[in-house]
């Protein structure tokens, strides 16, 4: 991404942040210190002993309904959930986790974890999308994302829109990329801060958008716990959800590969649970 766009992108979902800090963690990204993303959370899982550990991240998009990946909820009903753990979601920033466990972390109460039934290892349309119906009492303030229209990133390119168009993917990722004096490694963030950074177009397909986040370009990213989070949109003025992260290359450094939103089968999967427009 070139400096004029990152300043433009900036202005567009940063201005009141003038003092954020570059740090690399959900990939050369800034911490959201003032609350920007106040609706993007962390899915949260509690153990038997108290302890609180984020897996993944997620995005309310109504009073009750927080929207995630099948790959995070399905580890937790097959994992996780067996074995005494309880799901909640976070909207703190940072959250404290493992030993650091706080009684001041605000935890919002999961209802139900839905998978969904179609989620598969295709790499057109994997349908990994899912969501965490929660307790709409206790997400009182927060303003829910806006979700795409039908199509909407099909329009653009047919329009040509998605070229220079640049994203913000947040999240709630817990490792630290280091590099420098050897082999790059990854290390733990306690507390874990809310997140963000710019990513640029890349390609589209029926199922995924591809975004670059190649540190010499310009680019930030997602790396690992940022799985369901948001990326978001300008568009016509207006910041909108148009995609969650599903994966990406394994050292957090050249794609962000990111579920549609926009598409007949993610809107399926949503409609009994969200308006959509």
């Amino acid at each position: 991404m070139s400096q004029s766009r990152r300043l433009l992108a900036v202005a567009v979902f940063a201005a009141a942040a003038l003092s954020v800090i570059r740090v690399h963690a959900i990939t050369y990204g800034f911490v959201d210190s003032t609350n920007l993303f106040g609706n993007t959370g962390a899915f949260i899982v509690k153990a038997p002993s108290g302890r609180i550990y984020p897996i993944c991240s997620g995005t309310l998009i109504s009073a009750n309904v927080v929207l995630t990946a099948s790959h995070c909820t399905t580890y937790f009903e097959r994992d996780l959930a067996p074995a005494g753990y309880v799901a909640a979601v976070s909207f703190d920033s940072p959250i404290p986790f493992g030993a650091l466990t706080s009684r001041s972390t605000k935890l919002v109460t999961v209802t139900a974890v839905v998978s969904n039934p179609l989620y598969n290892a295709a790499q057109s349309d994997s349908e990994d999308i899912a969501v965490l119906l929660v307790d709409a009492r206790q997400t009182r303030g927060i303003t829910p994302a806006v979700l795409p229209a039908a199509g909407l990133l099909d329009v653009l390119a047919a329009q040509n829109g998605l070229k220079n168009s640049v994203y913000t993917a947040v999240g709630y990722g817990l490792q630290n990329r280091v590099t420098g004096g050897g082999t790059p490694f990854f290390v733990d963030v306690n507390p874990v801060p809310r997140m963000y950074a710019f990513s640029s177009f890349y390609s589209l397909n029926g199922g995924y958008i591809r975004l670059s986040q190649n540190a010499s370009t310009g680019d930030g990213g997602t790396c690992f716990g940022d799985s369901g989070g948001p990326n978001f949109l300008d568009v016509n003025g207006t910041r909108t959800l148009v995609a969650i992260t599903i994966t990406g290359d394994a050292v957090c450094r050249s794609t962000n590969v990111d579920y549609r939103l926009d598409t007949e089968m993610a809107r399926s999967f949503l409609a009994p649970y969200v308006a959509l427009p």
